[in-house]
């Protein structure tokens, strides 16, 4: 049986028709599909851009960890469905075209949820319809227009099944979805236009290739909508927010298998920034979230302001929500702008845990009041245990940390923050019992770029190879950091570059030195899909001042471990004194990998470090460079990859591990 589709995906709030009524306006041969704005072919046309893009929606009722539920219940677990039938669905195509099989069985809730029973034969009934409009979606999503499908539920064809409400009793009930593709389309004709003289002024292009249409290429649905997007944003970029596709008429030749494609577009009026609103607030200060965004009031209106506030008032950590509604824009041009928000819980409780083969188990945890005074004040204390399972507690390692940040302190894009720590740091090179308390003003010049300032007191009690000394430093540190990663945790592209100085006074101790440090990350995809990752990391460092001894072991350079050179113990390469690490004055370290996603969930990294700390200020390399090679396994969650990382050290000396093993969460850089 061949059925015309009733409805199509070709459509968006606003715009004109397209693409399948099932009405023959022209020769059966040639099908003009076209309707008034805002009808109720808008409701199909969203729901065909959902699958023709792959979108599906994830259930959120349990929460699960690496596998392992936490809290919460599965919902296929605790929902019964009544009178389930049990069928058995298969998909076939009258030409052998892989790839279209592969898209046609996502798209079908018959294959896909075949293990969810439905309740009865109305259920399985209502997910044949559903399967019917979804099939064509996705047909035209590959660009087939002229296609015909056939849904049988049992021995009954699914119009059968409607008008009798039975199907057959063989159980599981075979389901057969035949579909006949028929002619690829291609794109013909098409036309771009500016329906008003805004648009016009605007230099909206009339040439269908600057919109990714190019006659003669398959005639893919998704990439009408893509242009029409591309035409909104442009207008829209242009200040006009209310600008919409005022035509677009869709036309199917049979007889030479072409999409003929009309796109007309209204600008509308320009507009200007208005009164800025805030609603949703509970604890928050309405003027403070106003002022946060900074909406250029009198301004031009700029979608690309719009999401630079929306994104300055999500780093506040403050909202789990953030809607920016644009008003209606007055006989004045100007357009008021209302920001919905929803609160965040204000008390969060955290804890981790780490391990390596050669550091042990670690613990931490934290506490953290958001939002303190309702104007995204952070109050946080931390603390954490390390090496658990060493031979004594004067060989574990200790931290606590009261921290505050307050945002917006001096204008909206500087933050101050202030913190009061104490640890205890025990690798094999020395033993540091120190106290710092800190203060910063940081500034966010742009999404990628940071700097800060600020003042520190740094006292400690350190024995090392030179005995048992203590130092109060004085300190102004300052850094900067350049991030243009698509990742924190699993970068595939862009750079992280962070450079550090801090010039110190010890007062015990007399002398005056500078801290210098810098680090840059590079990660480059050698495919589309991100499947085959370089990922390349330098860092260097230098102490510009007095000898070794006179500055503090736990600020000196002392290379080896994880986040250096994996396969070395933890901070045991550099300038040794009587066999023992002393540390050095520079630091230079190198790291590549190579990642390889086997599954989307599986993955395999192989990856040489070197490096090594030096005596003097500079790097000599008179010891060379201490190298280790090693491979790994990468579970990815959502949350980020598990790494699991084995590394063996080329060049070990006292105190290195024949191998050292490394968990964690996010990649190694």
């Amino acid at each position: 049986m061949v059925r015309r589709p009733s409805r199509a995906p070709l459509s968006e709030k606003g715009a004109t028709v397209v693409l399948a009524t099932g009405k023959h306006i022209a020769s059966p041969a040639r099908e003009v599909y076209a309707q008034k704005p805002c009808s109720k072919l808008l409701k199909a046309v969203a729901f065909g851009l959902l699958v023709s893009t792959c979108l599906t929606p994830l259930p959120a009722s349990a929460f699960e960890l690496f596998g392992v539920r936490l809290w919460g219940s599965d919902a296929e677990e605790t929902q019964t469905v009544p009178n389930p039938l049990p069928y058995k669905a298969e998909l076939s195509l009258s030409s052998e075209k892989e790839d279209l099989q592969s898209r046609l069985e996502s798209a079908s809730l018959l294959v896909s949820e075949e293990s969810k029973q439905p309740s009865g034969t109305d259920g399985l009934i209502a997910r044949a319809l559903s399967d019917r409009e979804r099939i064509v979606a996705s047909l035209y999503g590959a660009g087939y227009y002229g296609g015909t499908l056939t849904i049988r539920l049992g021995d009954e064809t699914l119009e059968q099944a409607l008008e009798t409400g039975n199907v057959s009793s063989a159980r599981p009930l075979p389901v057969q979805i035949l579909v006949d593709p028929g002619p690829l389309f291609r794109f013909g004709n098409i036309e771009i236009s500016a329906a008003d003289a805004a648009a016009s002024d605007t230099g909206l292009s009339e040439n269908p290739a600057e919109w990714g249409l190019t006659p003669g290429e398959p005639a893919l649905s998704g990439e009408i909508l893509s242009a029409e997007r591309a035409i909104l944003r442009k207008l829209r970029d242009h200040g006009f927010p209310k600008a919409r596709i005022s035509e677009r008429v869709i036309v199917a030749d049979h007889k030479t298998d072409l999409l003929d494609v009309r796109l007309s577009a209204i600008a509308g009026p320009k507009a200007r920034f208005g009164a800025v609103s805030v609603s949703g607030t509970e604890v928050t200060d309405p003027d403070f979230v106003a002022r946060q965004a900074i909406i250029p009031v009198g301004a031009t209106y700029s979608p690309e302001e719009l999401e630079a506030a929306r994104k300055r008032l999500d780093e506040l950590g403050i909202f789990s929500s953030i809607r920016l509604v644009e008003g209606d824009i007055g006989p004045d041009g100007v357009m008021p702008i209302t920001i919905e928000v929803t609160e965040r819980k204000r008390h969060v409780i955290g804890a981790g845990a780490s391990w390596s083969s050669t550091e042990g188990f670690g613990l931490e945890a934290y506490w953290r009041r958001r939002n303190l005074f309702g104007r995204g004040e952070l109050l946080s204390i931390e603390g954490s245990v390390g090496q658990i399972g060493s031979n004594s507690v004067d060989e574990m390692e200790y931290s606590t940390r009261i921290a505050f940040e307050k945002p917006g302190a001096f204008g909206p894009l500087t933050t101050f923050t202030t913190s009061l720590g104490a640890k205890q740091e025990a690798p094999d090179a020395y033993t540091s019992r120190n106290v710092t308390l800190d203060a910063y003003l940081s500034k966010k010049y742009s999404d990628r770029l940071t700097g800060r300032v600020g003042a520190e007191l740094f006292y400690a009690n350190e024995e090392d190879v030179f005995g048992n000394s203590d130092y109060l430093l004085v300190g102004t540190p300052a850094d900067a950091v350049y991030d243009s990663r698509d990742d924190k945790l699993n970068p595939s592209k862009g750079i992280y570059a962070a450079v550090f100085g801090e010039p110190a006074y010890d007062t015990l101790g007399q002398n005056a030195m500078v801290f210098l440090k810098g680090t840059f990350s590079t990660y480059v995809a050698l495919d589309e899909a991100k499947r085959f990752i370089l990922a390349g990391r330098v860092s260097a460092g230098s102490i510009l001042g007095p000898d070794i001894q006179d500055i503090p072991a736990s600020r000196r350079f002392i290379a080896g471990g994880g986040g250096s050179i994996r396969g070395y113990a933890y901070r045991n390469v550099g300038p040794r004194v009587d066999g023992e690490v002393a540390g050095g004055r520079s630091l230079l370290e190198l790291s590549g990998e190579v990642r390889v996603k086997i599954t989307d969930t599986i993955g395999v990294v192989g990856f040489v470090d070197a490096g090594n700390a030096y005596e003097d200020s500079f790097p000599d390399f008179a010891d060379g460079l201490k190298i280790g090679v090693g491979a790994g396994v990468r579970y990815f969650t959502p949350i980020g990859p598990l790494r699991i990382d084995a590394g063996v050290p080329l060049d070990p000396e006292k105190d290195d591990p024949d191998f050292a093993i490394y968990v964690g969460l996010s990649q190694a850089f």
